[in-house]
């Protein structure tokens, strides 16, 4: 399971096990990782592990191209919502699995980053489990719906700090800020208040999520936060026009400590449609 020899009761062993355990238990509920204040808790100067692929339980049939995202109207019928949430349940997914892969590619970063990679990681696997019980109360078990790993297309490719934060945090969390309250406000529409505020709970972590990527990126990148900086940051062929939602989320992207310039220039992107991961 684990790739090298990572000493056992660390937190790199934690980050790697979650990464490329298929047992559900593991993957989706893991025990505390190690005490991440205590130096005996981290591998004495590690060597950069980049994994290339997520372990996947046999419940979740992985296809090349998921299906798309149901129209706001069809989110009236139970199971379509219950669809949705599956869908972005793997994105929480892929997303805390990413963070622990991070804490293994980047090991000189400091330490206070990795930390919060860690406590990051575990916030969007509490995420997945309320996307998935919710589904269940509407009527459909978790692997019900097919999975893309699309986040792990793109961001396993990053060659920095920086571009992780770039793209992860700033990117596909940033985007989340949209999509989460776009669809809380069409399941509140359809009647499921307890659907709307998953998502609204979802969507204020992600605040924090996004302003932790604002402030390491401008650590990485040496610089305050900067739209070009940020946009050249982003691996290729991926542009700030995918990620996002219209409308922005402006008032989420404030808070998460986005200055007025930089929401102007994300906002004059091209409109992204109704694109779908």
């Amino acid at each position: 399971m684990v790739p090298r020899a990572i000493p056992p009761e660390t937190v790199e062993r934690w980050c790697a096990r979650l990464v490329r355990t298929t047992d559900p238990e593991a993957k989706f509920a893991p025990e505390s990782p190690p005490p991440l204040a205590l130096d005996a808790s981290w591998e004495r100067a590690p060597a950069p592990l980049r994994l290339d692929a997520p372990g996947r339980p046999a419940h979740l049939e992985v296809v090349a191209r998921a299906p798309g995202a149901p129209r706001p109207e069809a989110l009236r019928e139970p199971r379509a919502r219950a669809r949705l949430l599956l869908t972005f349940a793997h994105h929480e997914l892929q997303a805390a699995e990413l963070f622990a892969w991070a804490v293994l590619a980047f090991p000189d970063t400091p330490r206070e980053f990795r930390s919060g990679l860690v406590r990051l990681a575990l916030e969007e696997l509490a995420h997945r489990r309320a996307y998935v019980a919710h589904a269940a109360r509407l009527g459909l078990a978790d692997g019900a719906v097919p999975v893309r790993d699309w986040f792990w297309e793109r961001v396993a490719a990053c060659a920095d700090p920086a571009a992780f934060t770039a793209l992860q945090g700033l990117g596909l969390e940033g985007a989340n800020l949209e999509h989460a309250a776009r669809y809380a406000r069409a399941f509140r529409a359809a009647g499921d208040e307890p659907g709307a505020r998953v998502l609204e709970a979802v969507e204020a972590d992600e605040v924090l999520h996004v302003a932790f990527a604002a402030r390491w990126f401008a650590f990485f990148s040496g610089a305050p936060l900067d739209y070009d900086r940020w946009r050249a940051a982003l691996p290729a062929p991926l542009t700030p026009a995918l990620l996002q939602g219209r409308p922005l989320n402006v008032a989420a992207r404030r808070r998460a400590g986005l200055d007025e310039a930089f929401l102007a220039r994300l906002a004059a992107e091209p409109d992204p449609g109704a694109r779908g991961r």
